[in-house]
C-alpha cells in the first residue's frame, strides 16, 4: 500500500470551482486560494441562511491508542460512499495542527484512500487561518504588557495575569518562561506562559462565532488578568478587539477542498479536544448543513471528550441538534485495551478482544445519554479474523447498537458502501431526542461531577483548595450557568493516560478552573494534562523533507 501523501500526490484533483458546482455554488461566490482551495464569502454564507438544513451526522471514537481508529478516514469515507450510493453529502472538519504534524501523531486529513486534499497543504499552512488566530492571539498578549509598561492605568495586578503567548508548535521550553528581562524599557518582568494555538481561546471563539459582529463581542469579553481589587480586566478594555478582528476578518470564512473522489468538503477551526472543545466552526457546519442532505463532522479524540464537548458545549451554544453518531473503532484498539502489545495486535485473540471491548462499551452508553442514534463502525484491518469481527457485531447488536464494517481506507467509497446505507436506514428508522448531560443552571461544581462520573464513570472527584476558591469565584462574577470544558488526557476514560479499557474505582482530580469568557465556558483542567505539548524523543520532523521540485515527503 502506498503511503497516504504518495497516494494524494497521484490523484487527480477537480479545480475548486468544479467542486463548488456541484453545490450549485458559482465560482464568483469563492475566494480562491490558488486552483484547489477557497474561502467562502460572506454573502455566498448569507444566502443559504434560509434553506433547509440537511441531516447532521456526529463521528466520533472510542478512547485513541497507538494502534490508530481512523475516525477522520470514516468520516471522509462515509462522505464519499454516501455520494456513491447517490445521496448528496458534505464533510465539515477541523484543520490540522502543525504541533502534531511534526510531532507524533501526523496530520489530520484522513488516510489511504478516504482523505481530503490537498493534503501537504491542508497540513501545513493551508489559507493561514491558524497563524491569523495566532498573531490576535499575541497581540493581545503585546498589548497587554505595553499597558502595564505606560502607566497600567487599568491597575493591573501583575500576579494574576492569566493571558498566555501561543505559537502552533510542540515546544515544552515555552510552557513556563520569564519576560521583561533587561533594561527599564524593555518592560515589567514577570513569569508568562506558551500554549499551543489550538488551546488558545481566541480559537474556541473563532469557532464559536456566528458572524463579525458575534467573533467582535466574544473577543471584547476574554479576561486577560485582574486588577488589584479582583475584579477582570477585557480585551475591550485594553482596546484590542478592532486590531484583533482585522487580523481575523479572512480567516473566519470556512474553507472549502475536497475528497479524493471529488466530495466537497469544509475544513475549519481545530481546538484540540484533550484541552479545549475539539470542534470545527459552528459557521462551517452551520453552511454545510444547508449545502447538503447529509454533512458528515467530526470531534475530537474518544467520545469521553470530542462528543460530549459537541453535545454540551457546541450544540448548547449554537443550537444544532445531531440526527446521529458513527462510533469509531477497531478490533486492533480493542485488543490493545485489553492488554495485547503493539506488536501482536495482527495475531487473533478473543480473550483480549473481551477484555478491551469494555471501553467500546462505556462510549455506547454515554452516547445513549444524549438520544441520539448510533452505530459502530469497525474500521477493518487485513488482519482482523472473521472470529474477531463476528465477535464485536454480536456485542453491539446485543446492546441494541447498529453495526457496520468500513474499508473505506483501502478501498475508497466502494469500500463504504455498508456502512452509508447502514447509516442511512439508521437516520430514516430512528428519530433523535436530542438532550444535554446537564443544565446550564446547575453549579459548575455539579457539571464537573457530573461528566466525570456520568461520563468517565469516575466514582470520586476530588478539587484541589484553591479550585474551590476559583469555583466560587466564578460562581461570583456571573459566570455559574457556563457549561464546562474539562481538559483530560485523550487515552484513559481517567485522568490517568494508563489505565485502558473501563477503568473502574477511580478518582477525577480538579487542578485548576478558569473562564474563557468570550468562548463562553469554564476550562478545568484534570491531572496532568499540558496546554503546551512537547516533542517526542524522536519528532515525525526528521522524517519531512522536500524534494528540488518542491514536493514534499514525510508527512502522514
Amino acid at each position: 500500500m502506498k503511503s497516504d501523501i504518495e497516494i494524494a500526490r497521484e490523484s487527480e484533483l477537480l479545480p475548486i470551482t468544479e467542486v463548488a458546482a456541484q453545490l450549485g455554488i458559482e465560482a464568483d461566490q469563492l475566494e480562491q486560494y490558488g486552483k484547489y482551495k477557497a474561502k467562502l464569502s460572506n454573502e455566498l454564507i448569507n444566502s443559504y441562511a434560509e434553506k433547509k438544513d440537511g441531516k447532521l451526522i456526529l463521528v466520533t471514537a472510542i478512547n485513541p491508542t497507538p494502534a490508530g481508529e481512523g475516525k477522520t478516514t470514516t468520516t471522509i469515507g462515509l462522505a464519499d460512499a454516501l455520494k456513491r450510493i447517490g445521496k448528496k453529502s458534505i464533510v465539515a472538519i477541523r484543520e490540522p495542527s502543525l504541533g502534531p504534524c511534526f510531532g507524533i501523531k501526523g496530520g489530520a486529513a484522513g488516510g489511504g484512500y478516504a482523505q481530503v486534499v490537498p493534503m501537504d497543504d491542508l497540513n501545513l499552512h493551508f489559507t493561514g487561518d491558524f497563524h491569523a488566530i495566532t498573531s490576535a492571539n499575541n497581540l493581545l498578549a503585546a498589548m497587554l504588557d505595553n499597558h502595564i509598561q505606560q502607566g497600567n492605568a487599568l491597575r493591573i495586578d501583575t500576579k494574576q495575569i492569566v493571558w498566555k503567548r501561543c505559537e502552533d508548535m510542540n515546544d515544552r521550553v515555552l510552557r513556563n518562561i520569564t519576560v521583561g528581562l533587561g533594561r527599564k524599557a524593555d518592560g515589567v518582568t514577570r513569569e508568562d506562559h506558551f500554549i499551543i494555538t489550538v488551546a488558545s481561546e481566541i480559537m474556541a471563539i473563532f469557532c464559536l462565532a456566528k458572524d463579525m459582529a458575534d467573533l467582535k463581542d466574544r473577543l471584547g469579553k476574554i479576561i486577560v488578568a485582574y486588577n488589584y481589587d479582583g475584579e477582570p480586566v477585557t480585551a475591550k478594555e485594553l482596546n484590542a478587539v478592532g486590531a484583533m478582528a482585522a487580523l481575523l476578518k479572512d480567516a473566519i470564512k470556512p474553507n472549502m477542498i475536497q475528497t479524493l473522489e471529488h466530495t466537497p468538503a469544509i475544513v475549519h477551526g481545530g481546538p484540540f479536544a484533550n484541552i479545549a472543545h475539539g470542534c470545527n466552526s459552528i459557521r462551517a457546519t452551520k453552511t454545510a448543513l444547508k449545502m447538503a442532505d447529509y454533512c458528515i463532522t467530526e470531534a475530537g479524540f474518544g467520545a469521553d471528550l470530542g462528543a460530549e464537548k459537541f453535545f454540551d458545549i457546541k450544540c448548547r451554544l449554537s443550537g444544532l441538534k445531531p440526527d446521529g453518531v458513527v462510533l469509531v473503532a477497531t478490533v486492533r484498539a480493542l485488543k490493545y485495551n485489553g492488554g495485547v502489545a503493539k506488536d501482536d495486535l495482527g495475531t487473533e485473540n478473543l480473550d483480549a478482544l473481551a477484555k478491551g471491548i469494555v471501553n467500546l462499551e462505556k462510549h455506547i452508553e454515554n452516547v445513549g445519554k444524549y438520544g441520539v442514534p448510533c452505530i459502530v463502525v469497525l474500521n477493518r484491518f487485513v488482519s482482523d479474523t472473521e472470529a474477531e469481527l463476528e465477535y464485536v457485531k454480536k456485542f453491539c447488536e446485543d446492546r441494541g447498537c447498529e453495526f457496520a464494517l468500513s474499508e473505506s481506507w483501502g478501498k475508497g467509497s466502494e469500500g463504504g458502501v455498508e456502512m452509508a446505507n447502514k447509516v442511512v436506514a439508521m437516520l430514516e428508522n430512528k428519530k433523535a431526542d436530542f438532550k444535554f448531560l446537564y443544565e446550564s443552571d446547575m453549579p459548575l461544581r455539579e457539571k464537573i461531577e457530573t461528566i466525570s462520573k456520568e461520563i468517565y464513570g469516575a466514582t470520586d472527584v476530588v478539587f484541589d483548595k484553591s479550585v474551590e476558591m476559583q469555583l466560587d469565584k466564578l460562581g461570583k462574577l456571573g459566570f455559574g450557568n457556563m457549561p464546562v470544558c474539562m481538559a483530560k488526557n485523550q487515552y484513559s476514560l481517567s485522568d490517568d493516560p494508563t489505565l485502558l479499557g473501563r477503568p473502574k474505582d477511580f478518582t477525577i482530580h480538579i487542578r485548576e478552573v478558569y473562564v474563557s469568557a468570550g468562548a463562553g465556558f469554564v476550562v478545568a483542567i484534570t491531572g496532568n494534562i499540558m496546554t503546551m505539548p512537547g516533542l517526542p524523543k524522536v519528532p515525525a520532523a526528521e522524517g519531512i523533507d522536500v524534494d528540488d521540485n518542491g514536493n514534499i515527503t514525510g508527512l502522514f
